[in-house]
């Protein structure tokens, strides 16, 4: 399993509602993707800038193809990245 928490940190306060949104598009659509376990997008209570993706893959090459496919290619990288600092936190999970 790929385990992944991206946080993004919208750059301009007005964005914050359209981001939100595309979150959510993407979300919707990553759920539906081959390998995709887990696809959640979570925003801040403390920080209305932050948002936190946190995704599941069954393995790299699913999340390989996660960043060819649709939500990646006409939501996340044209629409939310550049109105968004970016830092991916690939992780382990603690058992």
């Amino acid at each position: 399993m790929i385990h992944l928490n991206v946080i993004l940190t919208v750059k301009n306060e007005a964005d914050i509602p359209e981001v939100k949104s595309l979150l959510g598009e993407q979300g919707r659509l990553s759920r539906a993707e081959p390998g995709c376990v887990r696809f959640e997008a979570y925003h801040s209570k403390t920080d209305p800038k932050v948002f936190i993706l946190n995704e599941v893959w069954e393995s790299q090459p699913h999340l390989d193809e996660h960043r060819k496919a649709h939500a990646y290619t006409t939501v996340y990288q044209p629409k939310v990245l550049p109105k968004v600092d970016r830092v991916p936190h690939p992780v382990d999970v603690i058992q």
